[in-house]
């Protein structure tokens, strides 16, 4: 049963992972862990072999995962299997455009509503060739979910907070992911401009690229509604042993929503 995304914490948290990686037995369970501990939203990266915008710790989970033969089936079974053990959590599959392609769009966004997913984001679908993804994402009742950037002028910026659903997820800095020391000034005038065009009851904004702490999440708070939380995760999970890894994502989550309202 879908449910709607939203953020009941201020500010709410977004707890990417790559499915697969180190196996999907463990990522189901590092997934309910981050649920329990406080994440509002899972996003359930597609592993794939070309992640161009994705920095050097998720390009390695990403073929780790890939190297195990993990699929965007795969995917659909995981999400699955986390919405029936936590029915309440946001759940949304993050993807190149890639693997949904060759799936076929039509057949990817009936079995992503199929598995319980609220949403999808495809990160190299960009809004102006998005009418045939938007149709399927709207006969599915699935969110669609755009990347925003400091670039974007603000034409394309209310381009993608209308066809935005769920969240608008609004790239920090230009360039890939990856931890940095402090959010780019670049996050909240983006988030300004963005707000111009959305309301946030209806479509909050979730800041991204380079949030690992939680001093991070704490600075996302004073100007956007979430924090997603990406390589920070993925870079801990690969340097924990894999009985060990849903233990320790549990206290990373739950030391950020600690410091956070």
């Amino acid at each position: 049963m879908q449910v709607p995304i939203s953020f009941p914490h201020k500010p709410g948290i977004v707890a990417y992972l790559t499915a697969g990686d180190p196996d999907l037995a463990t990522t189901y369970d590092i997934a309910l862990a981050a649920i329990d501990n406080g994440a509002d939203v899972i996003e359930l990266g597609v592993p794939f072999s070309d992640p161009l915008a994705d920095g050097p710790v998720i390009q390695r989970a990403s073929e780790r995962a890939v190297a195990r033969g993990v699929r965007l089936t795969d995917v659909s079974q995981l999400a699955s299997a986390l919405r029936k053990a936590r029915p309440a959590c946001g759940l949304v599959i993050f993807s190149y455009l890639n693997p949904v392609v060759r799936m076929g769009m039509a057949a990817f966004c009936k079995a992503a509503a199929e598995a319980g997913a609220d949403g999808v984001l495809l990160t190299d679908m960009i809004v102006e060739e998005a009418d045939e993804y938007l149709a399927e994402m709207r006969a599915n009742a699935l969110a669609p979910i755009f990347l925003a950037a400091p670039t974007s002028p603000d034409a394309r910026l209310k381009a993608i907070a209308a066809a935005s659903q769920g969240f608008v997820y609004a790239i920090s800095r230009v360039g890939i992911t990856g931890t940095q020391q402090k959010v780019a000034g670049d996050a909240s005038e983006l988030v300004a401009r963005l707000r111009v065009f959305t309301d946030p009851l209806e479509i909050p904004i979730a800041v991204g690229f380079g949030i690992s702490n939680a001093e991070h999440v704490a600075a996302v708070g004073e100007f956007a509604d979430a924090a997603v939380i990406g390589s920070a995760l993925v870079a801990l999970i690969e340097k924990t042993p894999p009985a060990e890894a849903s233990a320790a994502v549990g206290r990373f989550i739950a030391a950020l929503r600690k410091e956070t309202p």
